[in-house]
This record gives structure tokens, C-alpha cells and sequence, in this order.
């Protein structure tokens, strides 16, 4: 347990917490093993054990489990506002960048030389959702069944288009059930865990549950009062309230999710440009989801009325970032006094490690659909919603691109960061030739 003796006084919580936050960059294993450092080894604010229970039951709630992380390590320390701040520094420094640069790129984005930059970007994001996809499936798939699960959900999304969140919810009944019956399938022991006899804090979760609700909803209750339904602000705020719901598995594994509703069903931007985005996301500090916040400025700076179009792109920025992060705050205040029970659940255990495994799949399905979309020019429907390739439309210059940035990360073992600005260098160069 935290000693009072290592317990920080507050305003040293928020230094430290507003380093992270500037220096949380390589995505959540990155910024976990960041936090780890700063907190756990360096400092001792945390124990290894709370620190890793803390991991595990960031990992069982919906949103980017180490922004979650850092709001229970404040709320450990210093209650609601210890997590407030340490929440909030976390995600800041990252918001205010991609703000900038989602400025800068509908600004110029029809640019030969910017253009050129953004290919070489993309190509180097294929490889590190490959990478992710990798790594995911290594630690993820230890049974056959878990192993049936994530080709399952592979071959659903690719094949049939089936909706995400049916693939996550459904994951996670049959874990749930499997759990129960046969839980050497998840790799679990029988019988689990019991569960501790303290008082369940049901006063505390309900509270939380009302205000965070409130607070989530409430510049959604000003949109809808000012503008109405139809405006595009009102529909960039539904979607990505939805999504902040069913984001198991972190941004990787929903992006392709959000692809086919903003790409397809909404028309705020194109493929390429949504590839563009999850490239600027990779490039700052903070939780990678916040790819969302670049989705959101362009969809309201494209119909900006009433207002001017940067306005508009402000308003959309910041209301997609509010409906993204404001539930993470919603979920750990409420069920951070349960930790103890759920760490011990047996069928939450099971549906977890299910949700898990299909997500495997979400991103395999990621890099599918974001392979087509970088390495060829155009795709032919040839079935339902599933369309492949034309041959002779292929990128050599992004696929160069991709496999050397590959190479660099999966087997030399670079920082994603030194190999985006590589990549972009790239692209850039290569563009020249015919």
C-alpha cells in the first residue's frame, strides 16, 4: 500500500502529472511503462501491486486504458481532484497539438508537398498497426479457442461487415459463458478467486455515475437546445459519445469502426484523410484515441454554418474531445472502489479475455482495410460491402515505404517517432521521381 510518507503533496502531483502528459508518447505501452517509471520505480507513489491491479481493471472498462491509469493514480492520491488534474494533464498537452496540426491540415491538405509528406506517414502507419497486431495477438491468443475467436472476428468484420460492437458485445457473452462452463478454453482456473467481504460501495458509484452522466451530457443539452439535430455538430457529438461505449481494446481496435461510419456513412472526410489523422495522432503525446478530435474538426469545418469554418472546426475539435475523454472520468470514479471485486470475478475475467482476443481480430481487420487504402489506388467491389484490389493500381512508393518502416520497427526495433519523421522525409523525396 501508498504510505503516507510517500504520499506527493498536491501541487507536486500536478508537475509531475503535466511531464507525463507532455512526454506520453509510443501509444499505451509507451505510456504505461512511462507511468510505471515516474511513479512506481523513481518516486514510490504507487506499489507494483496496486499499480498492476490498477492496469488490470483499466483493461476490463470501455476508452484508452492508460488515460484511465492516470486518472486512478490521481484519485488514489489526492480523491476527485487528484484525478481530475492527473486526467486532465494527461490528455491536454496531446489535444492542444493535434488542434494544431487539424488546423494546419485543413489549411493545406490539397498541397502537392503536404501531400507528398502524408504518404510517407501513412505508409509508416500500416507497419506500426501491423506491429500492434503482432504484438497483441502474442500476448492475447494462448488457447486454440481464443485463438478461433479472433479469426472469427477477423472474417465477420472483412468478409460481411459486421458492426463492431456486435463483435465486442458478443465476445464478451460467450466468455462470459465460457467462463462459467469450461474456463481452461480462456486459459482460467476453475473456481477463481473469492471475493473480499468489505461493504459494496454502492452510495459512492451512484453518485459518480449521476454527476459524470450530467457533466457528459451537457454541452451535447446546449447543442441540441442552439442548433437541433440536424446540425453537424449535434451528429459528430452522438457518434463519438457511441463510441467512447464500445472502445475495447484501445484506438486501434475501433478505428476501423470509426473509418467506415465517418469515411462511408457520414462523409465527413475521405480514407486517405482518415489515414492522415491516425498519422498525426501518432506524432503527439497523449492517448492515441485522440485521433477522434481531427475526425470532429474536420467534419464541422467542412459544414460550418452558422459560423465560420474555423470556428466550426474548433467547436467540433473540442466536443469530440469532451464526448471521448469525459466518460474515462465517469467509469473510474464510479467502479475504482470496486477494483479489489473485479480483479477477482471469474466471469468478468472470461469476458474480458474473449473481448481480448476478438480484438485481435478488430485490428487485423484495421490493417486490412488500411493496407488497401495506402498501398492502391483503387479497389473494385466484388462483393457485398467487400471490395479488393486492382492490381496495377499499386503504390510502389508506399510500399517501399511500408516495409522499410517495417523493418525498422519490428526487427531494428526504432522509435515510432524517429520512423514517422523518416517516412515523411520519404515521401516526400519519392514524389519526384516518375
Amino acid at each position: 500500500m501508498t504510505t503516507s510518507a510517500s504520499r506527493p503533496d498536491f501541487a507536486e502531483l500536478v508537475r509531475v502529472s503535466a511531464r507525463i502528459g507532455c512526454l506520453s508518447f509510443g501509444g499505451p505501452a509507451g505510456q504505461v511503462a512511462l507511468m510505471h517509471r515516474e511513479l512506481v520505480e523513481e518516486r514510490r507513489w504507487i506499489s507494483e501491486e496496486q499499480y498492476l491491479h490498477a492496469l488490470n481493471f483499466c483493461h476490463l472498462l470501455p476508452g484508452p486504458e492508460a488515460q484511465q491509469l492516470a486518472i486512478w493514480i490521481g484519485w488514489k492520491l489526492h480523491g476527485i481532484r487528484g484525478g481530475l488534474v492527473v486526467g486532465l494533464l494527461f490528455v491536454i498537452p496531446g489535444a492542444l497539438v493535434i488542434l494544431a496540426l487539424s488546423m494546419l491540415y485543413g489549411a493545406a491538405a490539397h498541397l502537392a508537398w503536404f501531400a507528398a509528406l502524408f504518404l510517407g506517414i501513412k505508409a509508416a502507419v500500416l507497419a506500426i498497426v501491423v506491429q500492434a497486431v503482432l504484438r497483441l495477438a502474442g500476448r492475447a491468443l494462448g488457447t486454440g479457442f481464443r485463438k478461433g475467436a479472433a479469426a472469427a472476428s477477423f472474417f465477420a468484420l472483412f468478409f460481411f461487415n459486421a458492426p463492431f460492437p456486435l463483435v465486442v458485445i458478443g465476445a464478451g457473452l460467450v466468455g462470459w459463458l465460457v467462463a462459467h462452463w469450461r474456463p481452461a478454453l480462456l486459459g482460467l482456473k476453475a473456481g477463481g478467486e473469492p471475493l473480499p467481504t468489505s461493504p459494496r460501495p454502492w452510495g459512492h458509484s451512484v453518485k459518480a455515475v449521476l454527476v459524470g452522466a450530467a457533466v457528459w451530457a451537457a454541452p451535447m443539452m446546449a447543442v441540441f437546445a442552439l442548433l437541433g439535430r440536424d446540425h453537424v455538430l449535434w451528429r459528430v457529438g452522438v457518434f463519438f459519445s457511441k463510441l467512447a461505449v464500445v472502445t475495447f481494446g484501445g484506438a486501434y481496435a475501433v478505428l476501423a469502426y470509426m473509418a467506415q461510419q465517418a469515411v462511408s456513412a457520414q462523409h465527413w472526410l475521405s480514407a486517405a484523410e482518415m489515414g492522415d489523422g491516425l498519422g498525426l495522432a501518432e506524432t503527439t503525446p497523449g492517448p492515441l484515441i485522440m485521433v477522434t478530435q481531427f475526425v470532429g474538426y474536420l467534419a464541422a469545418f467542412r459544414a460550418p454554418a452558422p459560423f465560420t469554418p474555423l470556428v466550426a472546426g474548433l467547436l467540433g475539435a473540442g466536443l469530440t474531445t469532451w464526448v471521448t475523454f469525459a466518460p474515462c472520468f465517469l467509469w473510474v470514479f464510479a467502479l475504482a472502489p470496486w477494483i479489489e471485486r473485479l480483479e477477482r470475478a471469474q466471469a468478468l475475467k472470461g469476458a474480458l479475455a474473449l473481448v481480448t482476443s476478438a480484438i485481435v481480430g478488430v485490428i487485423a481487420n484495421l490493417s486490412a482495410w488500411f493496407a488497401l487504402q495506402v498501398l492502391f489506388h483503387d479497389l473494385r467491389p466484388v462483393w457485398g460491402s467487400l471490395s479488393l484490389p486492382v492490381l496495377s493500381s499499386f503504390d510502389w512508393r508506399a510500399g517501399a515505404i511500408a516495409a522499410a518502416s517495417a523493418w525498422l520497427i519490428i526487427s531494428r526495433k526504432w522509435n515510432v517517432i524517429r520512423v514517422l519523421g523518416l517516412a515523411a522525409i520519404s515521401g516526400w523525396l519519392l514524389s519526384f521521381l516518375p
